[in-house]
């Protein structure tokens, strides 16, 4: 006698007979394609992407992301104009009828702002740098293109950052880092592809979808690096727990999900599999890399002393080093408290006493390691900031609001020509009036520099083909060596 449950246990084995991955799998496609995900190999994308193209320029990225809006104005765009027209109202030619958020759409004057701060020429191409909070990048201009027309889409933080990490202002698509890690595969099996550290508290909320894989298989994530003695969760064995143990428990299991793969081949499980090794070698590897004790009294002397305390940017920008030198591809540092609506002066003092000296530390010591030709930085955050004065506005304070429209992202090594600024904005910084560079433009610079044609590396999802810069994006070619 046939039951329904019969009958629907029939049907369930019937349609999964009919799924693409129980096709792969009987057919060795799919097992095929899992060889090359577990071997590390540079193209390793298993569902449709394409393997790296192009020259390749740099081998990774290291990317210094400051959330909240740096103030283009106050740091490298510098206007002199600004001093002729401080305080007076910002011409509506200027607006020509752009959106303010609403944090300034009800103010009934846009009085004009300018820094109070000194700027000077810097470099053999004479950028524009403040170099009174910026001293120590002033020492390595000659390193570094300051694109100053990057625009956004965005105008608030959450899609803005979202905008700039994964190429679409909705949550829920890869990360730079996971696309770039799907792209490239691994260098040391050691340590993960992709790492992300955070540093100051203060400031927008961050989510680990930021360097999350969204629709890529989940072992191109990033891995959060924490400080403290614990830098990744639940690394290190539970109290009781032998490294013997342990290892036997990671074999049984792994005997478990290669049976359960075996069944219905789905790849997520050997990628879980992949995983628990990783965990398991990188309890040595680990303890080692985060360990800067071994380091000489003259590489703190470079970076500040903060690079020896665990959670700071001068530490983590240290960290970036260690772990690029160790073949990890992907770093990317969010350090938060630009969003300067008011008292932006303080404000902008306290951030680059952060973050200046371990910037420019980074481009000298991966310079006399042989390592930044082939290690891209790139520095920015996720839109600028109006010239027009949020909130009171006095001879020494005043405040900003977020600016899409243009802004300033810096980039060094990697096959960028250095000592040079990109893109010019009007006399107020409102307006880009030549070489606009978008953020598509921006991610495909990046994938192009590491040897990734764009419209090529893309992934399947629902019927689909994804890729980062989705139908946009060009190569700014002028910025390149």
């Amino acid at each position: 006698m046939t039951t329904n449950f019969d009958t629907n246990r029939s049907m369930l084995e019937a349609q999964r007979l009919r799924t693409r991955r129980y096709f792969f799998g009987r057919t060795g496609l799919g097992t095929a394609s899992l060889a090359t995900l577990l071997s590390g190999e540079a193209g390793a994308n298993e569902d449709g992407g394409s393997e790296p193209s192009l020259p390749v320029q740099a081998k990774r990225v290291i990317y210094l992301f400051q959330s909240g809006g740096p103030p283009q104005l106050d740091l490298f765009d510098h206007k002199p104009h600004l001093n002729d027209v401080h305080k007076q109202e910002v011409p509506e030619s200027v607006f020509n009828g752009q959106r303010l958020t609403g944090m300034t759409a009800g103010q009934t004057s846009f009085p004009v702002a300018k820094s109070v701060f000194k700027f000077e020429r810097v470099g053999e191409g004479g950028a524009w740098l403040n170099t009174e909070l910026m001293p120590h990048l002033k020492e390595v201009a000659n390193e570094i293109c300051f694109i100053n027309s990057v625009h956004t889409d965005a105008i608030n933080h959450d899609p803005a950052i979202t905008f700039f990490q994964t190429g679409f202002q909705i949550a829920g698509r890869p990360s730079i880092g996971a696309w770039l890690s799907y792209g490239l595969g691994n260098e040391n099996e050691n340590l993960p592809t992709f790492v992300a550290m955070t540093s100051n508290k203060g400031g927008q909320p961050l989510y680990d979808r930021l360097w999350g894989a969204g629709f890529l298989p989940s072992r191109h994530q990033g891995v959060l690096f924490r400080a403290g003695s614990s830098p990744v969760l639940y690394l290190n064995n539970p109290a009781g727990v032998t490294d013997a143990l342990r290892r036997r428990t990671l074999d049984q299991i792994r005997e478990i999900n290669q049976k359960r793969f075996d069944e219905v081949q789905d790849p997520e499980i050997q990628t879980r599999i992949a995983q628990y090794e990783m965990a398991y070698r990188m309890q040595t590897s680990v303890p080692e890399l985060t360990n800067v004790n071994d380091e000489p009294q003259s590489t703190f002397d470079l970076y500040g002393e903060d690079a020896k305390k665990p959670g700071t940017y001068a530490y983590n920008v240290l960290m970036a080093r260690r772990l690029s030198e160790r073949g990890v591809r992907i770093v990317q540092l969010f350090h938060r408290g630009w969003d300067a609506h008011g008292g932006l002066a303080g404000q902008m003092r306290a951030r680059c006493k952060d973050t200046d000296q371990a910037s420019a530390a980074l481009i000298t010591d991966l310079k006399q390691r042989g390592l930044l030709d082939e290690t891209l930085i790139v520095w920015g955050g996720e839109f600028g900031r109006t010239v027009y004065c949020q909130g009171e506005l006095t001879a020494k304070s005043y405040g900003r609001d977020h600016h899409p429209r243009c802004f300033t992202v810096w980039m060094a090594g990697g096959g960028i020509k250095g000592g040079m600024s990109y893109g010019q904005t009007d006399d107020y910084s409102y307006n880009i009036v030549d070489n606009p560079v978008s953020v598509h433009d921006l991610h495909a610079t990046i994938l192009n520099q590491l040897g990734i044609d764009h419209e090529k590396l893309t992934h399947r999802f629902q019927g689909r083909y994804y890729r980062l810069t989705d139908v946009h994006g060009h190569v700014v070619r002028d910025v390149l060596a």
